[in-house]
């Protein structure tokens, strides 16, 4: 099994689900580089992490890992398991889609995007570090219900190259891939957060949005973590670890 933090943050944010499957799996914990204290790395980001991953599956002889992604690491499973069908088991994506943008606007496109989604790398290039924590901190207090587990996350925030996020950003916003998921072979479990806990839209309607995304993955599941927000591995572990179960059993790796 192979967990893949969010934005931002690190491997640490696994560590109940590590908790949880240790006794099953050999799990791998990734930290992306610029994120939490690791350096960055040059641009293509996004594109040399699926080839990493898709390098170090089999360097490792890791036979059809489950690849479990947050948020940014849910989108980088989708890429790595369309870029490598047959080398990879079930996709777990923890609140992290094929296409960011389309969940702002439904009829985004990349060439829609792209002018925000520079803008947005131009401003987080030129913040200071200190200024980034502060706008982090802000941002994560809105994602995790828990004090504790917010001032967790922020702490990976604060640790954070800004101009690595704006990258990581930028690429997510600009690389859709609604089309390329239907050459997915596995099971694929889709879980979404609860905007309605913030006067959001219902859970169906948010259901039905994140439907849209894997709408082409042949074999997939969208559940709504009902209560939860962004985190939901911290927010509600325990109705995280029962869909991961029913999946992976069905998958025959239960």
């Amino acid at each position: 099994m192979i967990l893949i933090p969010g934005l931002a943050c690190s491997g640490e944010v696994w560590a109940g689900t590590v908790e949880h499957f240790r006794s099953r799996y050999q799990i791998h914990i990734l930290t992306l580089a610029g994120f939490a204290g690791q350096p960055a790395i040059r641009s293509p980001f996004l594109a040399t992490v699926r080839d990493d991953l898709v390098t170090y599956i089999e360097a490792q002889h890791l036979d059809h890992p489950v690849l479990v992604g947050h948020s940014l690491g849910g989108f980088l499973a989708f890429w790595v398991a369309s870029t490598a069908p047959t080398r990879v088991g079930p996709v777990i994506a923890v609140d992290g889609v094929p296409y960011l943008s389309a969940l702002f606007r439904p009829d985004a496109t990349v060439a829609t995007s792209r002018p925000f989604a520079e803008q947005l790398r131009e401003q987080l290039a030129g913040m200071s570090r200190d200024a980034y924590a502060k706008q982090s901190r802000a941002s994560v207090a809105q994602m995790v219900i828990d004090p504790e587990s917010a001032d967790l996350v922020a702490r990976m925030g604060a640790a954070s190259d800004p101009a690595a996020v704006g990258e990581a950003m930028y690429e997510m916003m600009t690389i859709d891939l609604r089309d390329s998921v239907a050459r997915i072979e596995t099971p694929v479990l889709l879980l979404a957060s609860d905007p309605s806990v913030a006067g959001g839209p219902s859970p169906e309607e948010t259901r039905l949005e994140y439907e849209t995304q894997v709408a082409d993955v042949p074999r997939h599941d969208v559940v709504v973590a009902k209560g939860s927000r962004h985190f939901i591995m911290l927010d509600a572990p325990d109705f995280l670890f029962q869909q991961m179960d029913t999946l992976l059993a069905k998958a025959g790796g239960g």
